[in-house]
């Protein structure tokens, strides 16, 4: 690790000095633009309290992604997991899991029926303006699960064009697998309208991937990576006159993934028989948001939001001898899970003065599953009360605290839930920001009721599990360069610390039932790190260049001999995004790169005295990098092509014993990507104003 300390950091530093003699207004524009999660009205990213990381419309579009996790994978403090025996992956930012991650779709809490973000790859990434993240605690603005950050999807809003339609398609390759249009790779088709009348504004689109998996035997069968086929439609009816706007939008989901085991063939008995499993995932997410804006000092904002998910279970066994179709009566092979969710938030944002502001609210949210794998008829209420205020006692400092009141109806959440964010400017070139916040979790449904056994899961929720509680501690030094001959280069510098405490983690059940896993409380986890972010932009260039280092800390029983006398174990990340706009043949070109270090863990074995004992294991390091190139044939059309997954990961080793959220096995490899794979697509864009 020191080694790579002495080699990064003295070309960061080198970067950084360097840059300074050589911006142009798109970079400007990144440091400036508006963003609107966490903030009483939309704002600059400079005047921010917090520091918001903003993926914007161009990055997203030049990814050549097709759901939202791809456009992460390359982003400093993102990681995957993958479950392929599911066909579904989990997040973690800095070391946390997906569960403390709150995922909104326009400040919309979106459910996800596990506790993994699965939603991140069921959001129609064509909807997708840009992607706004805030890393560290936002309990008091967003609630439960949102210890460690906000990702906020924001959607297109309504052209100023009286008609906008727009078209696209995608073909892309598995690895090296690919028949056209249809059958193996993936095949991507979308179309969106949009109409702008007066006051009133509309908006509808639909997308269809189909993945054929990859992998698999001499007759299609046995995926490595399973098929998944997925139908996304959404519409927005909108309506805005003078200080009055409102709309409703409806977001729907179709996903099929299809699990075909190897035939099972015995010539001496005249047997040929297979197990063919469906997962079938529907959701529809419904929302209404208003704002009236009484004068220049108080606007009010209201949002609701109800969403209706479920996923189905087919199992079937196929005769092939007699070509019968015999339905699975075994646990879990049939099997109809729902999770039905509401959502209600209303705040004002009242300006006293230039010095003061304020923002009160309340926020009102239910679930309720249902289902053979739920115990019972279970369901979760809660009622929060939250207030901040922004003061700024000088021109240069910004002080931002905040209190949530919470009742829970399955737990006594703590008292108040505070937090306090601050921004210093130490000069024209040079702000800070420090914060400190308070989060609370209330373990979600399926870890407390839920049961799951199949050939590859065996799973039963813990309904004595206590709410998770944290601190946490953050801060960021951001320099902008004085801009010289059309370049702008701004520098970041970022610390965190968090302490969690009774932090739910899916661990294996004592025997006789040792190949059984529940939720159980861990002790205290603590995590830290710092990062460093580079940005320069010239006329014609923009990149980035970031380097992560983390630590994890798990306290464990004395009694529990450690063979290791580290601590926090640490792992490295490093990043950079360079895209290339050649304006005068209208292409630009990008290249996302990231390097993901060993990751080290203590896993929990046995002595030779068979005493329980901690063990250091890693999971080995890894390059991900995509290099892509769009551009404009004619003002109608746009090319654009590329290959990803540069370096071919497909697994990594590991000596870690899995126990994540979604995946359990023992230590050796896993999965991570399809391999090397190459994208064509074709998109037509139609304005009349």
């Amino acid at each position: 690790m020191q080694q790579i300390l002495k080699f990064f950091l003295p070309f960061l530093f080198i970067l950084a000095v360097t840059s300074v003699n050589g911006q142009d207004s798109t970079n400007i524009k990144s440091l400036n633009g508006v963003i609107v999660t966490g903030q009483y009205r939309p704002q600059s990213l400079k005047n921010s309290v917090y520091r918001v990381q903003v993926i914007n419309r161009e990055r997203i579009k030049l990814s050549g992604a097709t759901n939202i996790q791809q456009v992460l994978s390359t982003q400093p403090g993102f990681r995957f997991s993958n479950d392929r025996s599911l066909g579904i992956t989990d997040v973690q930012l800095n070391g946390m899991s997906g569960r403390n991650v709150k995922i909104l779709l326009d400040g919309v809490p979106v459910s996800d029926r596990f506790d993994e973000r699965v939603s991140l790859t069921q959001i129609d990434i064509n909807t997708i303006e840009r992607i706004e993240i805030v890393e560290g605690p936002m309990s008091v603005s967003y609630g439960s699960d949102a210890m460690a950050g906000v990702i906020n999807l924001i959607t297109k809003k309504a052209s100023v064009n009286k008609l906008s339609i727009s078209a696209k398609a995608q073909e892309e390759t598995a690895g090296k697998e690919y028949h056209p249009f249809s059958y193996k790779g993936v095949h991507t088709q979308n179309i969106n309208i949009g109409l702008n009348k007066k006051e009133w504004n509309f908006s509808t689109g639909g997308t269809h991937i189909d993945f054929d998996g990859f992998g698999g035997d001499q007759y299609g069968r046995a995926k490595t990576w399973l098929p998944k086929e997925q139908w996304l439609a959404n519409a927005r009816l909108g309506y805005v006159k003078n200080n009055f706007s409102i709309y409703y939008r409806i977001d729907g989901l179709k996903e099929v993934i299809k699990d075909r085991n190897t035939i099972n063939i015995d010539l001496d008995v005249a047997l040929a028989k297979s197990l063919d499993q469906e997962f079938t995932t529907n959701r529809l997410m419904h929302q209404l948001q208003s704002t009236y804006r009484f004068n220049d000092k108080a606007e009010l904002n209201a949002m609701a939001a109800y969403s209706n998910l479920d996923r189905r279970t087919a199992t079937s066994y196929h005769n092939y001898v007699t070509n019968t179709i015999t339905p699975g009566t075994a646990d879990g092979q049939q099997d109809l899970s729902k999770l039905n969710s509401f959502s209600f938030k209303n705040t004002l944002q009242y300006r006293v003065n230039d010095k003061i502001s304020l923002q009160p609210g309340i926020d009102i949210n239910h679930e309720k599953a249902s289902g053979a794998r739920i115990i019972g008829d279970p369901s979760i209420d809660e009622y929060a009360f939250f207030l901040s205020g922004e003061f700024k006692p000088t021109d240069k400092i910004s002080l931002r605290p905040g209190v949530r009141i919470t009742h829970n109806s399955q737990y006594d959440a703590p008292p108040a839930i505070p937090s306090l964010n601050t921004k210093f400017i130490l000069g024209k070139q040079l702000d800070l920001r420090l914060a400190y916040g308070n989060g609370f979790r209330a373990p979600v449904l399926r870890e407390l009721f839920f049961l799951f056994k199949d050939a590859n899961h065996d799973l039963v929720g813990n309904p004595d599990l206590k709410a998770e509680t944290s601190n946490s501690f953050n801060g960021s030094l951001t320099w902008t360069a004085l801009q010289k001959k059309g370049i702008n280069f701004s520098a970041v510098l970022g610390s965190f610390y968090n302490v969690y405490k009774d932090q739910i983690n899916l661990l294996q059940t004592a025997p006789p039932n040792g190949t059984q896993y529940s939720y159980f409380n861990a002790e205290n986890v603590k995590t830290m790190g710092f990062n460093l972010e580079n940005k320069l932009s010239c006329e014609h260039l923009q990149a980035t260049l970031g380097f992560n280092y983390t630590g994890f800390n798990r306290g464990f029983d004395d009694a529990i001999v450690k063979t290791d006398g580290r601590n926090y174990l640490w792992t490295p990340e490093f990043t950079s995004d360079i895209i290339y706009r050649f304006s005068s043949i209208k292409t630009s070109l990008g290249l996302f790169y990231k390097y993901t270090g060993r990751q080290p863990r203590f896993s929990e074995g046995a002595t030779t005295s068979a005493q329980k004992s901690l063990n250091l294991t890693e999971t080995h390091s890894y390059n991900l990098a995509d290099l892509t190139v769009t551009t404009g044939v004619n003002k109608l059309i746009t090319v654009s092509a590329g290959i990803k997954n540069i370096f071919d990961a497909t697994e990594i080793n590991s000596t870690t014993i899995i126990s994540s959220n979604s995946q359990h096995s023992n230590a050796g490899k896993l999965s991570l990507n399809y391999g090397r794979s190459y994208f064509i697509g074709l998109a037509l864009q139609f304005d009349k104003k």
